[in-house]
């Protein structure tokens, strides 16, 4: 079983054309068509349901209940999606609940002289849950709780995560601010006692709604707990991105994520690698994000999501 785990994941990190995969990384996916097309500057972003993926402070700034679906087209035949609910209650707060999918597709097994045996799957689940109230004027914190299910043929792992951020709106400035730690967790079971570490993540970001322009310009810093050669190092990990508004119901997004760009390899096949753009119509009841990203030297992934106020 550890042979067929380890070539499984030699076979989709090769498939990512950069070192961006690790166990339980499809927590790091970017979780909907506009947060994708924004490069991920999301952790300040509020009024979006798909933002509690970022950062579980942002659900007590949506206003109405909301549902949302997500689904990725990834490389190979890697699939992805999420669902998650938000619902406020006066005086109480705010709760969400969502989940998470990704489908890794079929494999061909085979023994140890190269006989063809049987096929076989591996899928990763994440099931999670948060909490969010005001904790001053204009100030928010939330934290949530995420249970982790990985399978590959017949053997699982398991494993839970807690998140935790604060988002600060300020409306004259037209300006927000958000921080968030994410998956500080641990491996409740293994692969044949295989111990993974969880895709921690520290992020800190701003985005500024210009005056006199329908343009939301957005920077946020992601990864920075990542092991770099020097502390300043960390901060090389950001994304920048603008979203312009076409009257109220048409938006288009443009985004740039300079660790995606940094970790492509061989640097004179980057092309366009590390940005994306992406569309978002909405209306009174229901929205439509699609975002479209370029992951390495030559995939391109697609991200579709629809929303729905009531």
């Amino acid at each position: 079983m550890k042979k067929i785990y380890l070539i499984l994941l030699l076979i989709i990190a090769n498939s990512f054309s950069y070192s961006y995969y690790t166990p339980y990384s499809f927590l790091r996916f970017n979780s909907s068509g506009r947060a994708s097309a924004l490069a991920g500057c999301f952790v300040s972003m509020p009024n979006d349901a798909s933002a509690m993926f970022f950062n579980p402070a942002t659900i007590s700034t949506v206003q109405n209940k909301r549902f949302t679906a997500t689904f990725l087209k990834h490389v190979l035949d890697i699939n992805s999606g999420n669902i998650a609910y938000i619902h406020s209650f006066e005086d109480i707060g705010t709760f969400s609940g969502a989940i998470l999918y990704t489908n890794y597709g079929s494999f061909e097994g085979a023994d140890e002289y190269g006989n063809k045996t049987n096929t076989f799957s591996a899928n990763d689940l994440a099931i999670q849950a948060q909490y969010s109230n005001k904790l001053d004027t204009n100030l928010y914190y939330g934290v949530g709780i995420k249970f982790i299910f990985s399978n590959i043929e017949k053997a699982t792992s398991t494993a839970f995560a807690l998140d935790a951020g604060l988002i600060y709106l300020m409306p004259e400035i037209r300006t927000n601010i958000g921080i968030s730690i994410l998956n500080v967790g641990a491996q409740l079971s293994t692969f044949d006692g295989t111990t993974e570490d969880l895709p921690i993540d520290v992020r800190m970001g701003i985005n500024h709604r210009l005056r006199g322009l329908p343009l939301l310009v957005n920077l946020s810093f992601h990864s920075l707990a990542d092991r770099t050669d020097s502390f300043f190092d960390k901060f090389l990990n950001f994304s920048i991105a603008g979203e312009f508004y076409f009257g109220d119901h048409v938006q288009l997004r443009l985004g740039y994520d300079n660790k995606i760009r940094r970790m492509t390899t061989p640097e004179n096949e980057r092309k366009l690698s590390g940005f994306s753009a992406g569309l978002g119509i909405k209306s009174d009841i229901l929205n439509f994000d699609y975002g479209l990203a370029q992951m390495g030297n030559s995939s391109l992934l697609h991200r579709f999501t629809i929303g729905l106020d009531f």
